[in-house]
């Protein structure tokens, strides 16, 4: 009931998802700077999440982190994995009880995997728009992969969640949207991300030395 694409951007790891049921983004997005990305989903287990990343943190590259992770899961053939480490390095699994049409890519750097998908084709144009797009930021570059899934047929039926994250050089997501339920959840995090887009550097610098950041701006600011 989902489809995602987990990339490496420099030093900058980045996740965008969407599906037909709630709250994607809070079970299937695991990011960790300075160590890689994970995509938990299918039948989903969150915990998978932070076990491929444990892996990954011991050096393991994103076929070995994989491989330790699917061989300690109880239930490996519903779900369906996606790791990238942090030299680019990808690795999927789908387990054979993933749902309906189901379809992976993988390139340097960057990886792809949906399930319930109308077509195999929604996955290729997934990564293919984000490979092609030519936007300045990485958040903007992942939102046209995903829009470009849409326009490829997307999922087998209406999509409701969606979820947008990037780690890159603090400890805390400097990017981290997410869509619970919407009637067009994809167009709804391409709104908030033109919200959060010209505050997300104060924000990073509030989080740092709250004595160099702008003032808030708000009623009550002084």
């Amino acid at each position: 009931m989902t489809f995602s694409l987990v990339v490496r951007d420099g030093t900058a790891f980045g996740m965008v998802v969407c599906s037909s049921s709630p709250a994607v983004a809070s079970r299937c997005v695991h990011l960790r700077a300075g160590v890689g990305a994970v995509a938990s989903q299918n039948v989903t287990n969150p915990r998978l999440g932070a076990v491929a990343l444990d892996e990954l943190a011991t050096g393991a590259d994103a076929a070995a982190a994989l491989a330790a992770t699917v061989a300690g899961e109880e239930h490996p053939q519903y779900r369906q994995l996606i790791v990238v480490d942090r030299t680019g390095n990808t690795a999927v699994h789908t387990g054979a009880e993933a749902l309906g049409i189901r379809h992976e890519v993988t390139a340097p750097d960057r990886a792809a995997a949906g399930n319930m998908l109308h077509d195999r084709d929604v996955v290729t144009a997934l990564i293919g728009g984000y490979a092609d797009s030519t936007a300045p930021t990485l958040e903007q570059r992942l939102l046209d992969g995903l829009h470009a899934a849409v326009t490829a047929g997307g999922e087998a039926g209406p999509v409701h969640s969606a979820g947008l994250q990037v780690v890159d050089d603090v400890p805390w997501p400097v990017t981290d949207l997410r869509v619970d339920w919407h009637d067009d959840p994809i167009g709804e995090l391409q709104r908030l991300w033109l919200l959060w887009d010209p505050v997300k550097a104060d924000y990073r610098t509030r989080g740092l030395d709250p004595t160099a950041a702008p003032s808030y701006g708000v009623p009550g600011d002084r």
